[in-house]
C-alpha cells in the first residue's frame, strides 16, 4: 500500500505540523480507502453503484479522519499498518454519512461539486449512502491482520460511533422540521458532539490507540481529546459556512442559513437577542433564503449579538485545554506533536 509512517517519522523526516501531515498523505491514504470499495459482479453494478461511490469517494477533501487515526496508533507506540482497515472504515463512514446527510438537508453542493443525489438521483444517491455504511464493518471483519479480540472491539466501537452520529443528526433535522427556536448552547453541544466529535476526533484516535496496543488511559485519553477537538472542528465548520470566504466552504456558502440550522452561532444568538433582531433573525431562518442581502443582514444580526466571537472563543478554550491535557497523558513523539498541531488547525481554518 506503499504508506510507511512509521518509517518516515522514526526517521527524523516527520511533517512539522498537522497541515503538513494532511498535505503529504491525504493522496496516498485516500488511495488506499478507495482500494476497498469493490467492483460489481455485472458492468450496471458498476455503472449505478460502485464507480459514482468511487468517483465521489476520489473527491475526498484532507482525510483527517483516518490519519488521525493513524497518528493515533504511532502515538502509543504501534504499526500504522495495521490500523489501515478501521482508518479506511472510518473515512467510509464519513462518505455515506454526507451523502444522507446532503439528502436530508437537501443540500446542493458538496466539495465544490452538485451533491451525489443530484448528480446520480435520490434512489441511487440513497444505494450508495447505504453501501458506504456496509464497507464500514465489513472492512474491519475481513482485515487479516487483527486478532479477533481486537477486531470485536474496533467493531464495538464502531457500531457505537454511528449510533451516536444518528441521534445527532436525529436532534438536527428535527429541530430544523419542528421550527425550534429554544434550543440553547447545552442543546447544541449534545447534538454537535454526537453528530461531529465522536466520529470525527474521538473515535478514530480511539480505534488508532486500540489497535496500537495502548493503555486504557492513554486510550481514554486520546478519545477525549478527540472529543473536545472534534466538537472545536464542527463548531469552526459552523463559523467557516458564515463568516469564511466563499470558497473556503465547497458545501455552500451560508448554506447553514438557507435550511435554518441550529448551530452555536444561531442559538446563541436566540438565547441573547430581543424584540425586533430575535424576531427578524427567526423569520431569516424559516425563510430558507438564498438572497445574498438576506444572508449578510442574518450574519450581522449575529454579529451584533456576539454570537459569532462567542462561538470562535469557545472553540478555541476547548482545543487549549485538551492540549494541555494530551501532552500530561501521551509520551512525547513525533505523532503526538502531530496530533497537538491537529487541535491548532482545526480552531484556525479562519486565520
Amino acid at each position: 500500500m506503499n504508506i510507511d509512517l512509521n518509517e518516515l517519522l522514526d526517521a527524523g523526516e516527520e511533517p512539522k505540523s498537522f497541515e503538513e501531515y494532511l498535505d503529504r498523505y491525504a493522496e496516498r491514504v485516500g488511495d488506499v480507502i478507495n482500494a476497498y470499495i469493490p467492483r460489481g459482479s455485472h458492468p450496471d453494478m458498476d455503472t449505478y453503484l460502485y464507480t459514482p461511490l468511487l468517483e465521489y469517494s476520489r473527491n475526498g477533501g484532507k482525510r483527517h479522519r483516518p490519519l488521525i487515526c493513524l497518528a493515533a496508533c504511532l502515538a502509543v507506540g504501534g504499526d500504522a499498518f495495521k490500523a489501515i482497515s478501521a482508518a479506511a472504515a472510518i473515512e467510509h463512514f464519513h462518505t455515506a454519512a454526507l451523502i444522507h446527510d446532503d439528502i436530508a438537508d437537501g443540500a446542493e453542493l458538496r466539495r465544490g461539486e452538485p451533491c451525489l443525489h443530484l448528480r446520480e438521483g435520490l434512489g441511487l444517491a440513497i444505494n450508495m449512502g447505504d453501501l458506504g455504511l456496509q464497507l464500514v464493518n465489513g472492512t474491519v471483519a475481513k482485515d487479516p491482520n487483527l486478532d479477533d479480540s481486537t477486531k470485536l472491539r474496533v467493531l464495538n466501537e464502531l457500531i457505537d460511533m454511528t449510533r451516536r452520529t444518528i441521534e445527532g443528526q436525529a436532534l438536527d433535522i428535527g429541530w430544523a422540521r419542528d421550527g425550534r427556536y429554544d434550543i440553547a448552547p447545552e442543546d447544541y453541544l449534545v447534538m454537535a458532539t454526537c453528530k461531529t466529535a465522536h466520529y470525527s476526533g474521538a473515535v478514530p484516535l480511539a480505534i488508532g490507540a486500540i489497535i496500537g496496543g495502548g493503555t486504557e488511559t492513554q486510550i481514554e485519553g486520546l478519545r477525549n481529546y478527540g472529543l473536545d477537538t472534534g466538537l472545536a472542528f464542527q463548531i469552526q465548520d459552523d463559523l467557516l459556512n458564515l463568516v469564511g470566504k466563499t470558497e473556503s466552504t465547497k458545501k455552500g456558502f451560508r448554506d447553514d442559513i438557507t435550511e435554518g440550522k441550529r448551530t452555536l452561532v444561531v442559538v446563541h444568538a436566540l438565547q441573547n437577542l430581543e424584540g425586533a433582531d430575535r424576531d427578524r433573525l427567526v423569520e431569516l431562518l424559516s425563510s430558507h433564503t438564498k438572497d445574498p442581502a438576506e444572508l449578510d443582514e442574518a450574519v450581522s444580526i449575529m454579529e451584533k449579538a456576539g454570537s459569532i466571537d462567542y462561538a470562535r472563543s469557545y472553540a478555541e478554550n476547548l482545543t487549549s485545554i485538551a492540549k494541555n491535557r494530551l501532552y500530561d497523558m501521551i509520551d512525547p513523539s513525533p505523532a503526538r506533536e502531530i496530533l497537538v498541531s491537529m487541535a491548532d488547525w482545526f480552531v484556525n481554518r479562519l486565520k
